[in-house]
């Protein structure tokens, strides 16, 4: 993304691949990137909503979103932060988001109605992240109890 302070002008534009002129001392060039990242959040000892303490782990495959005006929101938000401060951001994110759901699950629930629970991460987590700017290609989640056995494990892409 660059913008150009010539004639008193602060019109943005983003350049997405290609490229593009810049006024050297003039233009301020920033940029920010496209590709997937991965994210590995985990809640542990996380209570469901009958008291049963479970641990999630998972992988998230995220990335920023090219429609122009979704470039805008990503911009603001994560223009000048290292990709390291991005993945930190999207993933405190996504961990509240799960830690909230499970909160108001039952452990039978997240075991027998998979659909719903995938469709309950979908809901909430990416309008939210959306709104960063942020898509969410990917969620691969595991469930696990105190004793390490694993409940379920969810594969679900967004479309």
């Amino acid at each position: 993304m660059g913008y150009c302070g010539c004639c008193g002008s602060d019109e943005k534009t983003y350049v997405v691949g290609g490229w593009s002129w810049a006024w050297w001392l003039i233009s301020d060039i920033q940029r920010i990137t496209l590709e997937i990242m991965t994210l590995q959040p985990k809640c542990e000892d996380v209570e469901t909503a009958e008291g049963v303490a479970i641990t999630v782990t998972g992988v998230a495959q995220v990335k920023v979103m090219i429609d122009n005006e979704l470039l805008g929101y990503a911009c603001e938000q994560f223009l000048g932060k290292s990709v390291m401060a991005i993945k930190s951001v999207i993933l405190q994110t996504l961990e509240g988001h799960l830690r909230s759901i499970l909160g108001t699950l039952t452990v039978e629930q997240i075991y027998q109605d998979r659909d719903r629970f995938a469709a309950l991460v979908r809901e909430v987590a990416a309008p939210d992240v959306g709104r960063m700017g942020i898509e969410i290609l990917s969620f691969t989640i595991k469930v696990r109890d105190r004793g390490t056995v694993i409940l379920l494990q969810l594969y679900f892409t967004f479309i």
